[in-house]
């Protein structure tokens, strides 16, 4: 998709999750090598603007509207996201094995959450109902896992 593409995409998903009348999103392509993310988001919750951050250079995702679509509904899950950031760090101490543990149980959960939320909404309303792929090429196949397994339990047989 084209810049002009992307901008009108970004446009139509600010609408329908009725983000426009919220805050002021702004949407940046970014072509930097450094920049290594498919996609970000910057909030400053207190002027109510969002900037959403696009890999222009060298995405990880074919598709760039489910990566707007996750990203959105990041900004528009802030609210819940930062009050149960501020409840594990009131209840665990920072650094402690339970913080750790608890904070990244949760966000592990709203990643998938919002992963999920993307895919729902990319096969209602989107131009581009074909999922990316991208990030699962990088990944060991289940026989390499099984295999790397095996070894350990042969070992332990010994």
């Amino acid at each position: 998709m084209d810049e002009a593409g992307l901008r009108r995409c970004f446009d139509k998903w600010l609408r329908i999750l009725r983000i426009e009348n919220q805050f002021d999103v702004m949407l940046t392509l970014v072509d930097d090598e450094a920049f290594l993310k498919t996609g970000d988001l910057k909030i400053d919750c207190d002027d109510k603007k969002a900037e959403i951050l696009l890999n222009k250079r060298n995405p990880k995702m074919e598709n760039l509207e489910e990566v707007i679509v996750h990203e959105l509904l990041h900004l528009k899950l802030y609210p819940l996201d930062q009050l149960t950031e501020n409840l594990v760090d009131s209840h665990y101490e920072e650094g402690s094995s339970a913080y750790t543990f608890v904070y990244r149980q949760f966000m592990e959960s709203l990643e998938i959450t919002v992963a999920e939320l993307a895919k729902c909404f990319l096969f209602e309303y989107g131009d581009e109902k074909q999922l990316s792929f991208g990030r699962v090429k990088g990944k060991k196949s289940f026989t390499d896992l099984y295999e790397g397994l095996s070894s350990l339990n042969m070992n332990q047989q010994e």
